[in-house]
C-alpha cells in the first residue's frame, strides 16, 4: 500500500509532466502526411509537352523553307498566349491583294467614326453606281454589272473585293476610302512598313517602283490588333472578319477541314505567292501569314503555303483540345 508521502507523489508528478511534454515535441516534430493529394506541389514538366510539339511545327516551316526554290517569310502566332514562330519575319514583301485587308480595315474604321458622330467619312451601306471609268483588270464581278445602272454598297464592293480579289471594287474603295488614310491607319498600328502606295493594276506605278508592301510581322501584329479589338468596337470587328471568311480560292484553307472558319487574304504576282489571316481553329485561333518571292516555279509557293497552314492547324487543334500533358479527354477514353 501507497502511504501518504506528498514530497515523494510531487517527485512522481513532476516526472509525468517531463514525459508528457517531451512526448508533445516529439509528435509536433514527426512528418505528417499531405491530407490530399491537392496540397502537393505541382509537377512542371521541362520542356512542356506543347513546347515539343511547337518544336516539330518550327522543324516542318524550316523544312518547307528549305525545299522551296525561292525566298520566303512566316510569322504565326497563337491568339491565346500570344506566343509566335516567325522565319524571315522582317523581310519585306511585295503584297499583291493581300494589301486589301487593310483597305477593308480602313472601311471599317471610317464606318465606326460614322457612328460616333464623324461626317465626310465612308460608311458600309453608302451607295455606289457602277461606272465604266472605274473598271480594270480581273474585275470579274465589276466587269459583269451595268455601268450607270447597277447600284450596290460599298459593302458589296468589299465582299467582291474579298471573295473573287476584284481589282475594280478594290479601286473604288481605295478612292472612298482615301489612300492616304490607309497608311495612316496603318501607322495607328506601329505598322511603318507595311504601305499601300498604288491603285490594283497601276502598272506605270509598279514599275516607278511604287508597290503595295509588307512584312510577316507586321501582317500577324496587324491581324492580332485586329482580333483583340485595337481597332474597332467588338462588332465591327466581327463583322470584318466576317466578310474577310467568305470562301474564295486560296491557299491556307487546303489541308484544313471545312467546317473551321479562316479569315483569308491571298495575293498572287508574277514570282510572287502570300495568303494571310485568321484560322478559327476551336479553342485555340491563330493567326498564320505566309508570303513569298522570287519563285521559279510560282505552284510551289502555293503549295509550301498550304503545308505550312496544315501543319499550324494541326498543332494549334490537338492543343486546343488537349491538357498540358498532352492527353485529349473525352467519355470514350475516360480512364
Amino acid at each position: 500500500m501507497l502511504l501518504y508521502n506528498p514530497p515523494l507523489m510531487n517527485k512522481l508528478l513532476a516526472t509525468f509532466c517531463v514525459a508528457f511534454w517531451m512526448a508533445g515535441c516529439a509528435l509536433a516534430q514527426a512528418p505528417t502526411a499531405p491530407d490530399s493529394a491537392s496540397s502537393a506541389p505541382p509537377i512542371v514538366a521541362i520542356p512542356a509537352q506543347s513546347q515539343l510539339l511547337w518544336e516539330k511545327l518550327d522543324a516542318t516551316i524550316q523544312q518547307v523553307n528549305r525545299d522551296l526554290n525561292g525566298t520566303m517569310g512566316v510569322a504565326i502566332m497563337d491568339l491565346t498566349d500570344s506566343r509566335t514562330l516567325l522565319l524571315n519575319p522582317d523581310a519585306v514583301f511585295a503584297q499583291a491583294s493581300c494589301i486589301k485587308v487593310a483597305v477593308l480595315a480602313e472601311l471599317y474604321r471610317q464606318q465606326q467614326q460614322s457612328e460616333q458622330g464623324s461626317l465626310g467619312v465612308a460608311k458600309l451601306d453608302d451607295i455606289y453606281t457602277v461606272n465604266s471609268a472605274d473598271l480594270v483588270a480581273d474585275s470579274s464581278i465589276m466587269g459583269g454589272l451595268t455601268p450607270g445602272v447597277t447600284r450596290v454598297t460599298n459593302r458589296d464592293l468589299a465582299t467582291f473585293m474579298v471573295a473573287v480579289s476584284d481589282n475594280s471594287a478594290t479601286n473604288v474603295l481605295i478612292d472612298r476610302v482615301g489612300m492616304q488614310n490607309v497608311n495612316a491607319m496603318l501607322d495607328s498600328l506601329g505598322l511603318t512598313h507595311t504601305r499601300l502606295q498604288r491603285k490594283m493594276m497601276d502598272i506605270k506605278a509598279a514599275r516607278a517602283g511604287r508597290e503595295n508592301l509588307s512584312t510577316p510581322r507586321e501582317m500577324m501584329n496587324f491581324f492580332a490588333e485586329l482580333y483583340h479589338g485595337k481597332l474597332l468596337n467588338k462588332t465591327l470587328t466581327d463583322d470584318y472578319f466576317k466578310v474577310l471568311s467568305t470562301q474564295k480560292q486560296s491557299d491556307i484553307p487546303r489541308y484544313i477541314p471545312e467546317d473551321v472558319v479562316i479569315a483569308n487574304k491571298p495575293g498572287e504576282l508574277a514570282g510572287v505567292r502570300n495568303d494571310i489571316g485568321v484560322v478559327f481553329a476551336p479553342s485555340r485561333p491563330f493567326v498564320i501569314v505566309v508570303m513569298s518571292a522570287y519563285l521559279q516555279r510560282e505552284r510551289e509557293g502555293n503549295d509550301a503555303i498550304a503545308r505550312i497552314a496544315g501543319s499550324a492547324y494541326e498543332y494549334f487543334d490537338r492543343v486546343g483540345r488537349s491538357s498540358e500533358y498532352g492527353r485529349i479527354v473525352n467519355e470514350r477514353n475516360s480512364h
